[in-house]
């Protein structure tokens, strides 16, 4: 049986840590950044993990 492939947009969007977590960028830091206050900015460049559920059908795309 071949080996499955890595989903690529999948692979360019989250990361998997060492513990089996899968990180994600948050929302809202792409456009728009003039008038959002420089706290917020900060806050939304750190990366969060993913919730549970979405992070379960995500494991199956990153193998």
């Amino acid at each position: 049986m071949p080996k499955n492939k890595t989903h690529s947009g999948a692979r360019k969007r989250f990361r998997m840590t060492g513990s089996g977590k899968i990180m994600r960028r948050r929302a809202n830091k792409n456009h728009l950044l003039e008038h959002k206050e420089s706290k917020r900015k900060r806050r939304l460049s750190k990366e969060v993990e993913m919730a549970r559920p979405d992070a379960n059908k995500l494991k199956t795309l990153l193998r």
